[in-house]
């Protein structure tokens, strides 16, 4: 077993609710600027953090006393990195009641399925997709719907004229497919009325505490059916005071955030903004994050110091023209989670830069961060660092039995940041839960020093002739090489050596062709690694975070390469 050796407990958590956790925070950072939100124009709007208390007071307000909803119903958001994001969902915390976050890109079955397992009873949904509405709530329990916007909480008459032209010369708006009970702005109005009259946010959680449902974050169905993991307020926070004891005031109210990952995922919404909310960082959110260069107003206006992100990210920034040429001189230190960070991309940000990335693991069932790079010390390039406080891990061989340093097999976590099980899944639960132990699937080892290395994904494990090949340690050979942009790897059936390795690469240049790329893998790899095939793609199919969506390549190759089966 694996551990950082520092004592945690219940002392070190920062608050007894993740409503009374935002009050804090609140309270000791009052008019510093909070969130930031910067359109794909350069205009942008800010909220401090004693704005963000007051909007989000009103939206617990209207929930409880407007609408009359009881302690532990779900309240789903459904948008971007707007600024209504967190007002939303800090109010529906402290409310009492639990948050889902659904994917405002998902389509209309991906976001009715989550809606109805959920038991969702309100939705808030960003008006850019009304379109959708009716059919992602029919056969739910969803009763009330409203609309954000990428314009609330802009001043008029920026507001007023930007809408404007999204909505009548863009043509981006459309009509709702369903009658709506109005806006974010209208709940904050009709709240702040409420709050006048007497209404006291306090109440609506007494007898809510560390052990109630926070949120139902929902998986992203990279493997099947997406499935609600049930996190507490204590995993939540749990999570929160890890990192504020791991970061030891490294971040600190002198330092601006730019947060590109979206706001419903579990990693962006925690630690990128409630964690930072607690270290009065300035969180500068990107709504529109496509293409690229929607980042460089972000970069322009601001002095941005840290950064989250994820592989994809970076190597897309170091590929635009602007960013090159003028790399950011305030940053000073990036974080790399949801998907493997591979070292080629991360050294070459660091000599572009100057700005180390700090890799960490996690998964929405540990509610965010499991592990990571200490900032005191130097990244070691592939490793995503040590346990979190509090969290022990395990390595543990086919036949049940821990293994020692050096030798893959499953990683096992277990913290206060480890789900309590999904909702409606009771076999899922049973399979991935044991003992307080979580399975994550995934293949890792640890070194001498207690650093952990994530070899890949225990399905995604290709056996070719009887040996073990994992796609990671052929992605990050392919990945240095200076005319492939991007690559990933998966196993299809082969009558010959029971599987095929298969390449699928994404090249820098027109002149690449798929026998160079074997070359160089003959020249770096063993040769049962090496890719039998190389296909040449355009673009990897990723999720919204930049992980690599292997099932869809997986049931491509299968097409492909049906004839070798």
């Amino acid at each position: 077993m694996y551990t950082d050796g520092t004592v945690f407990g219940e002392a070190d958590l920062l608050a007894g609710h993740l409503g009374d956790f935002i009050d804090l925070c609140v309270d000791m950072h009052g008019d510093n600027d909070a969130f930031t939100c910067v359109l794909p124009t350069g205009h942008h709007a800010t909220l401090t953090h004693r704005q963000l208390g007051k909007y989000s007071d009103a939206v617990a307000a209207y929930l409880r006393d407007g609408l009359g909803l009881n302690q532990g119903d779900v309240v789903a958001i459904q948008a971007p990195n707007v600024l209504g994001y967190p007002v939303l969902a800090f109010g529906i915390m402290k409310a009492g009641l639990t948050v889902t976050n659904v994917n405002p890109l998902y389509t209309v079955e991906e976001a009715q399925h989550q809606l109805k397992d959920s038991h969702a009873k309100v939705l808030f949904v960003i008006d850019l997709f009304g379109d959708r509405v009716k059919g992602s709530i029919d056969g739910t329990e969803v009763r009330h719907v409203y609309k954000l916007s990428l314009l609330d909480f802009f001043p008029q008459p920026t507001r007023a004229i930007l809408g404007f032209a999204l909505k009548h010369i863009k043509k981006l708006v459309p009509p709702f497919s369903v009658k709506s009970e109005g806006t974010l702005m209208d709940v904050v109005k009709e709240g702040r009325r409420l709050l006048d009259a007497g209404a006291e946010p306090k109440f609506y959680r007494e007898g809510r505490g560390l052990n109630d449902i926070a949120f139902y974050q929902y998986t992203g169905g990279t493997t099947g059916r997406s499935k609600g993991a049930a996190l507490t307020h204590r995993n939540v926070i749990a999570n929160m005071s890890q990192s504020s004891k791991r970061s030891a005031g490294l971040i600190a109210e002198n330092d601006s955030m730019l947060l590109v990952l979206p706001l419903y995922h579990v990693y962006a919404l925690a630690v990128g903004a409630m964690a930072s909310m607690h270290n009065g960082v300035h969180v500068v959110l990107v709504p529109v994050p496509r293409p690229i260069v929607n980042l460089k107003h972000a970069f322009e206006k601001f002095d941005i110091t840290v950064m989250p992100g994820v592989n994809t990210l970076f190597l897309g920034l170091m590929q635009e023209g602007w960013f090159r040429e003028n790399p950011p001189k305030t940053l000073r230190m990036c974080f790399a989670g949801a998907a493997p960070l591979q070292p080629a991309t991360a050294q070459a940000w660091t000599d572009l830069t100057g700005a180390p990335i700090y890799e960490g693991y996690g998964l929405t069932e540990g509610t965010c961060i499991v592990t990571s790079t200490p900032f005191t010390e130097q990244p070691r390039p592939g490793s995503c660092g040590k346990p979190m406080p509090g969290t022990v891990l395990r390595i543990v061989g086919e036949d049940g039995r821990d293994l020692p340093p050096g030798e893959p097999g499953e990683l096992w976590i277990k913290g206060p940041q480890v789900m309590l099980g999904y909702l409606n899944a009771p076999e899922a639960t049973a399979a991935i839960l044991a003992d307080g132990w979580l399975r994550t699937g995934d293949i890792a080892k640890v070194d001498d020093e207690g650093y952990l290395y994530i070899v890949d994904r225990l399905k995604d494990m290709v056996i070719v002739s009887g040996f073990n090949v994992f796609p990671t340690d052929i992605e990050s050979v392919l990945t240095r090489h200076s005319r492939i942009n991007d690559a990933a790897v998966v196993g299809v059936p082969d009558h010959e050596t029971g599987e095929r390795v298969v390449a699928y690469v994404v090249p820098g240049d027109n002149e690449l062709t798929p026998e160079e790329v074997r070359d160089y893998c003959r020249e770096h790899l063993t040769g049962y690694k090496v890719p039998k095939s190389v296909v040449l793609i355009d673009e990897l199919p990723k999720s919204p975070v930049g992980k690599v969506l292997r099932r869809e390549l997986r049931d491509r190759a299968r097409i492909d390469f049906a004839s070798v089966a």
